[in-house]
């Protein structure tokens, strides 16, 4: 996160970033700098943008404190709000109310246009950065260690390709796992494929499986049974076939380099379906391997920019498959 120092003298703060999750983190962490947990039934006000009038807002904000330092409004998702009421918010910004404080946390916060220049001298600019790929894994590394846990890198890098890239989501499942492990202290991969990724792996093998047997039919139809009976689908089904091939991959360059098959279950950690692994493994190429995750990585690429749903862009991958 980049953002000037914050002090507790500015009146105005927006918040802003692209992930909601680490939008919402970012506001926790400024109110815990700005009011006191025990002041805050009389002192904030977490408004709703769609429902409060800007009248309302000001009324707050200009309101004499009781029980309290201060009085903090915090409006989140407030972009159509800023829109609606520029003006008024303008003229705010030209003179904030001395009891108040003002939290606005936004996805897009432009620095042309007028409301962004008054900021630079009415209140404090946060901006929240995304976290890149790479990143992710020390993400759940934090979280795990924040709730007296420790998590490997390559364990944390196995819960991404489950869970996908959303740090809410990720946050979310790492205090599931935390809660698993009960008073163990390590998250082990063992954990993670048992609470998160065991149906997911499977799922992924099923259908991975019918498309080796020229049946594109019942791969799609398996395809779209994962997509109905979880949810969060969408975000994690890419990685549970990036994991699936990934496996695959390790275990045809060890078994290219003279590993035995006991060599490769022990390392790749294959503990189910294991002779329809390796029948299914002989099937492809090394070559053809990579070949299929840089396809998958192009398919993320799709899913995340927009060009293309998940279920669309994960049955186009299937049929290009099928057709090799």
């Amino acid at each position: 996160m980049a953002s000037k120092k914050l002090t507790n003298s500015s009146l105005i703060y927006v918040i802003s970033g692209k992930d909601d999750y680490l939008l919402g983190q970012a506001a926790q962490t400024l109110l815990d700098q700005v009011i006191a947990p025990e002041q805050r039934p009389m002192g904030l006000l977490d408004g709703d943008p769609d429902k409060i009038t800007i009248t309302e807002v000001f009324d707050e904000l200009r309101t004499l404190p009781f029980l309290s330092d201060k009085r903090v409004v915090v409006l989140k998702a407030a972009d159509d709000f800023i829109s609606e009421h520029r003006e008024s918010l303008e003229r705010y910004f030209d003179s904030p109310s001395g009891p108040g404080v003002l939290v606005l946390t936004v996805k897009s916060w432009p620095s042309n246009t007028k409301l962004a220049k008054k900021l630079a001298t009415a209140g404090r600019l946060i901006e929240v950065d995304s976290f890149k790929p790479a990143q992710l894994p020390d993400f759940v590394m934090t979280q795990a260690s924040s709730l007296g846990k420790t998590i490997s890198r390559t364990t944390a890098q196995m819960l991404v390709h489950f869970v996908g890239d959303d740090p809410g989501r990720l946050s979310s499942e790492v205090q599931k796992l935390a809660t698993y492990v009960d008073e163990a202290k390590v998250i082990a991969p063992d954990h993670v494929e048992k609470l998160i990724g065991h149906n997911r792996m499977f799922d992924a093998f099923a259908v991975i499986n019918s498309l080796m047997a020229s049946d594109a039919v019942t791969a799609i139809d398996k395809l779209r049974a994962m997509f109905s009976a979880d949810r969060d689908a969408e975000y994690s089904i890419v990685g549970a076939f990036a994991w699936q091939f990934r496996r695959m991959f390790s275990a045809k360059a060890m078994l290219a380099k003279g590993a035995n098959q006991q060599q490769v279950i022990g390392k790749v950690r294959i503990f189910y379906e294991k002779e329809n692994f390796f029948r299914l493994l002989s099937k492809f190429s090394l070559e053809q391997l990579a070949k299929i995750i840089q396809d998958l990585a192009a398919t993320d690429y799709a899913i995340k920019t927009g060009q293309l749903s998940a279920p669309v862009a994960m049955e186009e991958l299937i049929f290009k498959l099928a057709a090799k």
